[in-house]
């Protein structure tokens, strides 16, 4: 028979403690053997700084990637300038499939960085076809991608809000968006606008 269709139970205890592992009855010197390298590499991870931390895979970056993600924004917003929305929308949409199709083992924060610009681009340009709902996705999905250092995706979609009639949501959204990004000047005016609207709403009904 071979040693494979064999099942031999072993008499193990551990140490509530060290939680080290042994055998009460240490007569194989192969299990003995395999226990001390056990208990070597146990107390080898605890040594560790962050024991917990699992180490990062190999992060190698395509640059033809980045090259083309490049191109695809730059062309984008040459599209946006000359006032193409539509074609810039295209370009901004083949970046973004570009940019979240990156392999899994490339940084995450790398996606972030190239998505968030991208997301908040492409909003912008929907925002130029009064494209609002459409335009709120992209920046919403913008600030998950970058919450802080983002001011304008969470300006675009206040203004998306605005523009649908969402003022309480619109409100709730700018107010956010200041506590990241401080007194910024874009925010705070729609912020006050918002207001000024809200206040004219209360007082319409109250009329």
């Amino acid at each position: 028979m071979s040693d494979l269709e064999t099942f031999t139970l072993l008499p193990l205890q551990i140490d509530p403690k060290s939680k080290a592992i042994s055998s009460p009855h240490p007569t194989n010197k192969a299990l003995e053997a395999e226990l001390a390298a056990l208990n070597t590499l146990h107390r080898a991870l605890h040594g560790l700084d962050a024991p917990h931390t699992v180490p990062p895979p190999p992060v190698p970056v395509n640059p033809k990637r980045s090259a083309n993600l490049h191109k695809l924004r730059e062309s984008g917003n040459a599209e946006y300038r000359k006032q193409r929305h539509a074609e810039a929308i295209k370009l901004y949409t083949l970046g973004l499939q570009m940019a979240l199709t990156r392999p899994a083992w490339e940084p995450s924060q790398l996606v972030r960085e190239e998505a968030h610009q991208l997301y908040s681009n492409r909003a912008q340009a929907h925002m130029q076809l009064a494209q609002w709902p459409e335009a709120s996705a992209d920046a919403e999905a913008s600030v998950e991608a970058k919450r802080q250092g983002n001011a304008k995706a969470w300006f675009r979609r206040g203004r998306c809000l605005v523009e649908m009639g969402r003022l309480a949501e619109a409100r709730e959204w700018v107010a956010r968006g200041l506590e990241f990004e401080g007194e910024e000047k874009e925010l705070s005016e729609l912020l006050r606008e918002v207001d000024a609207r809200l206040e004219q709403e209360k007082v319409t009904r109250d009329a």
